[in-house]
């Protein structure tokens, strides 16, 4: 049971470096916001070992961006960036966990045999994770980024905005989860890698 638990913390570890590496390679917008890979090792731990692993993954690539400096904060007080900071960098990453709630799907459909079942499983799970991190951006993006919205509609404006580069992030993330996922479908299985 103790091992169990240190391997988890392990691999949540690894999930959380290796998505914060992912993050550093792409490109970035002007106001912020980058097209990279870093949901495929959230999506990977979400559907290894479920919702929660997934979530502490998301906080700790969110913790190590904020630690290293690698955020972008609003021009406003410092009670106000703290927000901004929690919602764009915690709360973003942290919610892409749920893209744990296909990972029974997943199982099902992996003990059935089932490829495309394996494959939609994945795409829906890639697609929960990537919406919910772009409502989150767009929350921020309305709340904290509307000077950059000029004489525009600032929730107009904040979701397609958001949608530049977090539509990109999903297709990538979706694509790159369903080929691991379906090539070697152990790396969903703790127990059998």
């Amino acid at each position: 049971m103790k091992n169990q638990r240190v391997l988890l913390l392990v691999e949540i570890a690894i999930f959380a470096a290796l998505g914060y590496i992912l993050d550093i390679i792409g490109f970035g917008m002007p106001q912020g916001g980058t097209v990279t890979f870093v949901l495929v090792p959230v999506i990977l731990i979400a559907f290894r070992r479920g919702i929660v692993a997934g979530i502490i993954t998301g906080f700790l690539i969110g913790m190590l961006q904020v630690v290293t400096g690698r955020f972008y904060a609003a021009p406003l007080s410092l009670e106000v960036v703290i927000l901004q900071v929690g919602i764009d960098y915690f709360i973003a990453f942290m919610v892409a966990g749920f893209a744990g709630l296909l990972r029974p799907a997943f199982l099902k459909a992996y003990e059935n045999k089932d490829k495309k079942k394996m494959a939609t499983a994945v795409i829906i799970g890639a697609f929960i994770a990537a919406f919910l991190r772009y409502l989150a951006h767009v929350t921020s993006g309305i709340l904290f980024f509307g000077e950059f919205a000029g004489d525009q509609n600032v929730i107009l404006y904040s979701l397609i905005y958001n949608s530049t580069y977090m539509i990109p992030v999903f297709l990538l993330a979706a694509f790159v989860c369903m080929i691991l996922f379906l090539k070697a479908p152990r790396l969903i299985l703790p127990n059998k890698a």
